[in-house]
């Protein structure tokens, strides 16, 4: 009876065996928490998809009224302003494009308004150029254009007919986010073809 209890007495870890243990939790946290901010990066880019989807939606059914694109998105019914506090990424068009005067009278024919808080088209310098500034970031930043996206209206001709609208979102911490052209930028296009120009984490 007395060596059952000097045996059981003795069992425990070593401080070799404590420390090994320690050794693996950190190599396991060192690997591990790196893939988890790249998991909480991407997991934010799936908003702008979602954003340019429905500024998509507006566009084309700009188009459908009035024969071509422009870039009043407030006018076409995509506001997102109301949930700026809530989104990462800016969204809309950064260039301004000159509208053909032909296919601007013929929208303003079809009903298009235009002027303040309307649609404001130039048919000598620049279309209306709108894009809706994110309200969140991270580190420090927040996006507050589309810089470093191709977003812009073409030019509207009868043989152009395009557009590419931009999102770009300070989505990680970790990135250096100095220049736009770093941050996560998405493009969409009238054929629906969606761009991931920079991943930015």
């Amino acid at each position: 009876m007395k060596n059952m209890v000097k045996k059981m007495g003795q069992k425990g870890f070593t401080l070799v065996e404590l420390m090994i243990v320690v050794a693996i939790i950190g190599i396991l946290s060192a690997v591990a928490v790196p893939n988890f901010k790249k998991y909480q990066a991407k997991s934010k880019s799936s908003e702008a998809k979602i954003q340019l989807a429905a500024a998509y939606t507006a566009e084309q059914s700009f188009y459908g009224d009035f024969g071509m694109y422009a870039s009043c998105l407030n006018y076409m019914g995509y506001n997102p302003s109301g949930e700026k506090d809530a989104r990462y990424y800016s969204i809309g068009f950064g260039d301004p494009t000159a509208i053909d005067t032909e296919m601007a009278t013929t929208a303003r024919r079809s009903g298009l308004a235009v002027g303040t808080g309307a649609c404001t088209i130039d048919t000598t310098a620049a279309d209306s150029v709108t894009y809706f500034s994110a309200g969140k970031g991270s580190g420090g930043v927040v996006s507050s254009t589309v810089e470093g996206a191709d977003s812009a209206v073409g030019a509207q001709t009868a043989a152009n007919q395009t557009f590419t609208l931009g999102a770009n979102g300070v989505i990680s911490a970790d990135t250096n986010y100095t220049s736009a052209t770093t941050r996560s930028i998405f493009e969409l296009t009238q054929d629906k073809v969606y761009s991931y120009k920079k991943q930015g984490y």
